[in-house]
């Protein structure tokens, strides 16, 4: 089978584990300082590969800077959020129903910047997508231990920016950054990731990180199994075809990120979650499913 029908099942089996990973680091690492380590590790590792593969580098400064830019976006914003938010107290499993936002609010800001034009099924599928969501996160926001709703209410908030700022960083790659060599791509934009997290790793966390065996090995999955092999694929991705397209690909995501946390940490499959996580995976289903009705405008 070609690489092009076996990305979508590997790229979803190795990007469902990030919230596996981050739940696990909150345990052993501030997220800041674990995600500077990842960053860091990544980017030498892409650096070796690109020199042992001959990787072409930008010939000029503004493809720097928006290899560089996106990756403040795509990684570094998106993830310093998602994992904060989980170190915080946001169940690994909402969490992973939340990133179905980021193919919801991709396939609405697509019009506007990249010119595919929304049908009526889609727009039903946005609606049940974020009615989905709603019903999944009900629970967390309206539990009678929770006596000061803030509490609950900003981790989520956090975590849904994490969307807005992956989703960003989508268009922004997919409109950009359609040429030059993925690997040098990746290799920058982990510098762009390094740019949010340093900083707020030395400022909030005084690099708290542990040094015991799981917060090894998850740090060593999260550069090679997540920073290298998932993010590999899913530039290929993005280049490969429509913007929304890439982006449906996460619809598997939330069922997946669900039954993994329910395994790794014991959190309850309630029905609340088993309904909306259903509701998402339709609307994401409806929103991006391909049909001829996405016209380039």
């Amino acid at each position: 089978m070609s690489l092009d029908k076996l990305a979508p099942a590997i790229f979803v089996l190795l990007w469902s584990t990030g919230w596996i990973v981050a739940k696990y680091a909150s345990m052993h690492s501030g997220p800041f300082t674990f995600l500077m380590m990842r960053y860091a590790l990544s980017a030498l590792a892409f650096v070796l590969l690109c020199s042992l593969t001959g990787a072409k580098w930008p010939r000029d400064w503004s493809s720097v800077f928006r290899a560089v830019y996106s990756g403040i976006f795509l990684h570094g914003i998106y993830l310093a959020c998602l994992w904060w938010a989980i170190a915080e107290g946001v169940p690994a499993g909402i969490s992973g129903i939340i990133a179905a936002l980021q193919p919801l609010m991709t396939a609405m800001a697509a019009p506007f910047l990249v010119g595919e034009r929304l049908q009526p099924i889609q727009r039903v599928g946005l609606l049940l997508g974020f009615l989905g969501i709603a019903i999944a996160i009900s629970p967390k926001l309206l539990m009678p231990e929770t006596a000061d709703l803030w509490q609950s209410a900003v981790p989520l908030i956090v975590n849904l920016l994490a969307m807005v700022s992956v989703t960003y960083g989508t268009l922004y790659q997919k409109r950009h950054l359609q040429t030059g060599d993925l690997r040098t791509i990746a290799t920058l934009q982990y510098v762009g990731a390094l740019i949010v997290t340093v900083p707020l790793a030395f400022i909030f966390e005084g690099l708290r990180f542990d040094g015991t065996q799981t917060a090894i090995l998850s740090l060593l999955w999260s550069v090679f199994g997540l920073s290298m092999g998932a993010v590999g694929l899913l530039l290929y991705l993005i280049r490969r075809g429509q913007v929304s397209r890439a982006a449906s690909l996460i619809y598997l995501m939330p069922p997946a990120v669900a039954i993994e946390a329910a395994i790794a940490f014991g959190e309850p499959l309630t029905l609340p979650i088993i309904i909306g996580t259903a509701v998402v995976v339709i609307g994401v289903y409806l929103t991006n499913r391909r049909t001829a009705d996405v016209v380039p405008e």
